[in-house]
């Protein structure tokens, strides 16, 4: 079994890696904004809700959070592992993890310079049912606005905005370095794996050095 948290700044690469990374393990990849978009789409009184905090960059409250990846990760297709991109974001989050969820195998903390952030998330297209990321430049579909296996049409999100973006930044500094910190004080207690990976190398070499630390740190 293995269970992979992936952390990263908005940009840094982590849907792409999640999405081969999947393949690769035959494990769901499970994204904290994919599962609350999915909820708004069938929950108009769940979407006014947490509308507000999405549009403006904003963390949605930590209870919400948890109670829909509980019940994910309680889903058939995760008894074989996962991988987490967007949970936890909070100390809290991870708090609540470590005692009442599951436990984790390695920590992924994808890294890349602020200057590059802007040049990926501006031109990225996503398949909102399955959460395939693509790129106009840097990963283009098979066909122009086309998701390469269903053909279904590629959306530009809401928040992938200049304005927007420097927000989520802001608000991903302001919550992942404590993250980071109280990771480092429990991973030996929990024999958690964590690595840093830079992310400003091709989509293939980057996935490759992941699998190698993976690979030899079992």
């Amino acid at each position: 079994m293995i269970r992979i948290v992936m952390l990263g700044a908005p940009g840094s690469g982590k849907g792409t890696q999640m999405q081969l990374l999947s393949n690769y393990y035959h494990i769901p990849p499970i994204s904290v904004g994919d599962i609350l978009r999915k909820k708004m789409n069938i929950d108009f009184k769940f979407k006014k809700y947490v509308q507000n905090y999405i549009n403006n960059g904003k963390l949605v409250n930590d209870d919400i959070i948890i109670k829909l990846i509980k019940k994910r990760i309680e889903q058939k297709d995760c008894h074989n592992g996962f991988i987490l991109d967007g949970f936890p974001r909070t100390i809290k989050q991870a708090e609540i993890l470590q005692d009442n969820l599951f436990t984790i195998n390695y920590i992924l903390h994808l890294t890349i310079p602020e200057k590059k952030i802007f040049e990926r998330i501006i031109g990225r297209l996503v398949h909102i049912p399955s959460g395939r990321c693509y790129h106009e430049k840097f990963n283009p579909p098979q066909e122009k606005n086309k998701d390469d296996i269903t053909g279904e049409a590629l959306s530009i999100r809401k928040d992938d905005k200049i304005k927007i973006i420097k927000i989520r930044l802001k608000e991903y500094k302001k919550y992942t370095a404590p993250l980071l910190d109280w990771f480092n004080k429990n991973m030996k207690k929990n024999k958690i794996k964590f690595f840093e990976i830079q992310t400003v190398h091709s989509i293939k070499k980057i996935n490759r050095k992941i699998l190698d630390l993976l690979k030899l740190n079992k």
